[in-house]
Parts: C-alpha cells; structure tokens; sequence
C-alpha cells in the first residue's frame, strides 16, 4: 500500500531566492488511487506584500493572511504530513524550489530527505500528449474533469483536480499492470498443473532386448562415425559383449 500526497502551494511570486513566498500549502492524500478524505490544507502569513501580479492568480491578498501562522510555525505540521509518501505534483520542479528554501531557512532537510519520492505530472504529461497543452486546466480537459468550481488557482481544489488528471494519465499503465499480473497467474497456474502430472508420471523401464538393440544401433553409428559416438563407448559399461 503507497501513500501518496498530492501536492500544491500558491505564492507571492516565481523565484523564493528573490524573497517570495509560500502563503498556501495544500496535500491530499490517496491510497490505492482513491482519495482517502484526508488532506493537511494551511495558509501562511508571508510577512511580505503579495503583488496583485499574484493575486489575480490565486485570489489571496495580505489581508486575507496577514492574522495566519509563519510558514516556521507550521512547517514541523508539514514534515510530519509529507514523512514517507510519495507526492504527486504538477510542475513538481516550482514546488519543491519553495518548499526545500523554506526548509532550509528554518534548519531543515530538503523535502525529498522526508517524502519518499515525487511525481511530476507535467513531465508525464508532456511524454504522453508532446507538442500539446498541458497546463491544468487542459489536462482536465483532455480527462473530461470538471473544473467548473475552479475560479482561481486555489491549492486544494487544484490537488482535488490533480487526483482525477492523475488517474487518467495512468490509467493505462495500470491496466497493462492488471494484465500483466494475470498473464503471470495464468503462467503459474499451467506451471503448477505440469508439475503436479509429473508427479504422477511413471518411469519407463527397458527389456533386454531393447537394451541390446539400441547398443547394436549406437555401435553401427560409432562405426560409421570412425569411433567418435560418446554414448555408444558409455553404453559399453552397461552392455556386457
């Protein structure tokens, strides 16, 4: 059983060594490719001003998180959340540049030394549809997802849309997997049936005569062959002349 997170944040801006922030965090978790309805969603006071740049993206503006905890308030909450899953994010490479500087300012290990691994959606997107569109919300699209309930670009729904993208990108790779794991029983079982007839199969024993004739037939072959049968000189140690 894989626990597995998606994953999003929402920030001030693009680049967190320019000073920009994580004011949203949000990660859901899915289990057996069924969401659980577990999800760790937090907002943080970013002690800094959000350009409306960024608020015409996501829609949070200072005073909606000015009275929220620091990102060092909560992160313990974070690394707890994330320890041993694998995180499924879309554009993996924005997300964890934010989270590993937000780590690293309050003394801590980059992400991936808590999470087990990461998935990035985008870059499996782009392999599966290349040349095409692969944002969100055309991936959406592309699933039939309904994303009617997506204004801005909010973390948690974005994660709640994130799990049906993902189960449409892999879900032909899980049903090769299914065959595969079928073919293979299939294979075990015919193993299993050969083995069980062979336990049941009696030797064959030879007459004499049969002895003595498949010897007189190897010793014309030897003959013929100028001395180099192997098995009639071996038979000669079971054949008395």
């Amino acid at each position: 059983m894989v626990r597995q997170l998606l994953l999003d944040t929402e920030t001030t801006g693009f680049e967190p060594s320019e000073g920009h922030r994580i004011i949203e965090f949000a990660a859901l978790e899915m289990i057996d490719r069924e969401l659980t309805g577990k999800s760790l969603h937090l907002y943080f006071n970013p002690e800094r001003d959000i350009p409306q740049e960024a608020t015409n993206v996501h829609g949070i503006k200072l005073e909606d998180v000015a009275h929220e905890p620091t990102f060092k308030e909560r992160v313990s909450e974070i690394i707890e959340y994330i320890d041993g899953a694998e995180l499924i994010i879309h554009n993996a490479k924005f997300d964890l540049k934010f989270l590993d500087h937000h780590f690293n300012e309050v003394g801590k290990k980059p992400t991936l030394a808590y999470a087990a691994s990461a998935i990035d959606t985008l870059t499996m997107a782009r392999n599966k549809f290349p040349g095409a569109k692969n944002n969100l919300d055309a991936l959406c699209d592309r699933f039939n997802v309904d994303r009617s309930n997506r204004g801005y670009h909010g973390a948690l729904i974005d994660c709640e849309l994130l799990a049906h993208v993902y189960i449409g990108l892999t879900r032909e790779q899980i049903s090769l997997l299914a065959e595969e794991t079928k073919q293979q029983a299939s294979t075990n079982k015919v193993f299993k049936s050969f083995a069980s007839a062979d336990s049941n199969l009696i030797a064959a024993k030879l007459s004499d005569e049969e002895h003595h004739a498949h010897f007189e037939y190897l010793k014309q072959l030897d003959k013929t062959s100028k001395g180099s049968c192997l098995w009639y000189n071996k038979s000669k140690e079971f054949i008395n002349e």
